[in-house]
């Protein structure tokens, strides 16, 4: 049967079939359609070529995902049907109607924008070209803007009688997932309609479970952060953490170890976004379960490194530090494990880095780690903190770095751990322009 007897009498008599059969569409030598056995010239293999050179030039660019696997579709799927001639919203209402969909349609840009802002919907059918503009296709692309920014899952189909691959190619940029040329015939309509209307739920539904699996992935990670800080008489504690993105790869904990015990971990997993969360939540719940029991800094760094060894992929680590401090006996022993060395500032303005320990965790299984102790006295101030703290950088790419930490903590190192902290911040911040470019944590101790 051919498409023209498809076709609504009411677009017949609008002119489309007139301007669409005799449109033209040329063809390079080398375009992989030509010479396909029976494609045609007709308004159906005008589509094709269209549709499929524009496929073609976005793909050559990794521009266009390819379409996901059909999932079922919902009965009555709501459709909004967008067209400035009322006899071509007429046929489509009553076409549609008779195959199921709940049908809303409207006339301009304007009234699209007001049904999407206040009701969602399966599927948009709209044209590119309205009152203002009948044959560039501008006002419609103008349009695919603002609605890629009111709902992105929205498969939206475009339907025009002036089509052209560059008009094509731009469309689809814009968020347009299939093409139907005016006049259409009716079985390919409701077939791309429906295939649409498939793959837009099944893309919405991925995105529901992938929002829930990142909300109890980020409940994770905000639980391996301590809701609060022990006390230990003499000792007084700082801390800060901001996440790059909304799930973080450093991890610090304080752990009440006895009357006059703390356990202070820091840790930096590489990698960013869940898969760092996850493993650092297997390094939070390992460190809290090693240190239920007494245990030297050298034997948890140990059995945790073989712990990391077991559960992570190749090319994954962490680096770790944990520092028992004593207050009774005045001293802090700890194992570091490749991480940044924390920094001890003496009330004379000595500088002594916590180096001893070994390599990152989670790469040599039998690495044997060491163990280093530093005294402690009152006045001292202990600095533990992530490389997102000196290797934020400003507009000129210069780091904050190491050396700038440290000597603004020295001039700074008669102040409490709280307000050390915050003019340690503020002085980043300043630095870097307020930019974040990485996960930062800080821990700082005062010992009185």
């Amino acid at each position: 049967m051919a498409c023209c007897s498809l076709v609504p009498t009411a677009c017949k008599r609008s002119g489309f079939i007139e301007r669409a059969c005799h449109r033209s569409l040329s063809l390079h030598p080398d375009c992989p359609l030509v010479g396909i056995p029976g494609l045609g010239t007709g308004r159906a293999a005008r589509l094709l070529i269209l549709v499929t050179l524009a496929y073609q030039r976005l793909t050559s660019g990794n521009r266009w995902p390819r379409a996901c696997v059909t999932v079922g579709m919902t009965s009555a799927p709501r459709t909004l049907i967008a067209d400035d001639q009322p006899d071509v919203l007429e046929a489509l209402r009553l076409l549609l109607k008779n195959e199921g969909f709940q049908i809303e349609a409207v006339q301009s840009p304007a009234a699209v924008l007001e049904r999407l802002n206040r009701e969602p919907y399966d599927l948009l059918l709209m044209d590119l070209n309205y009152t203002r503009d009948t044959t560039s296709g501008q006002e419609g692309l103008d349009l695919l803007a603002r609605i890629q920014a009111i709902d992105k899952t929205l498969p939206v189909v475009a339907m025009t009688a002036w089509g052209s691959v560059e008009l094509a190619v731009e469309a689809m940029q814009r968020g347009v997932r299939d093409f139907v040329l005016k006049p259409w015939e009716n079985s390919r309509l409701l077939r791309t309609l429906r295939d649409q209307i498939r793959q837009g739920q099944q893309k919405r539904n991925e995105l529901r479970i992938e929002r829930e699996e990142f909300e109890e992935a980020r409940a994770i990670g905000q639980a391996l952060l301590p809701h609060s800080v022990p006390e230990v008489a003499g000792i007084e504690i700082a801390t800060t953490t901001q996440a790059f993105r909304l799930l973080s790869g450093d991890y610090f904990d304080v752990l009440h170890l006895g009357e006059n015990k703390l356990g202070i971990c820091i840790a930096d997993v590489i990698g960013k976004g869940v898969p760092a969360a996850l493993l650092m939540s297997n390094v939070q719940a390992s460190v809290r379960a090693l240190a239920e029991e007494p245990i030297a800094p050298v034997d948890l760094a140990r059995r945790l490194n073989r712990s990391v060894c077991r559960n992570t992929t190749p090319g994954k680590f962490v680096t770790f530090c944990y520092c028992e401090v004593d207050v009774q006996a005045r001293n802090a022993r700890y194992s570091n494990a490749g991480h940044c060395a924390p920094v001890l500032l003496r009330a004379n303005g000595e500088v002594v880095r916590l180096e001893a320990g070994g390599a990152v965790l989670g790469v040599f299984p039998e690495w044997p780690y060491e163990q280093g102790e530093v005294a402690l006295a009152s006045g001292d101030r202990l600095l533990l903190f992530t490389d997102g703290i000196t290797e934020a950088a400003n507009a000129q790419d210069e780091e904050f770095g190491e050396e700038r930490l440290i000597e603004l903590a020295c001039a700074l190192r008669d102040r409490g751990a709280h307000e050390l902290k915050n003019r340690i911040l503020q002085a980043i911040a300043s630095f870097t322009g307020g930019r974040a470019q990485d996960d930062a944590t800080l821990v700082v101790v005062s010992v009185g």
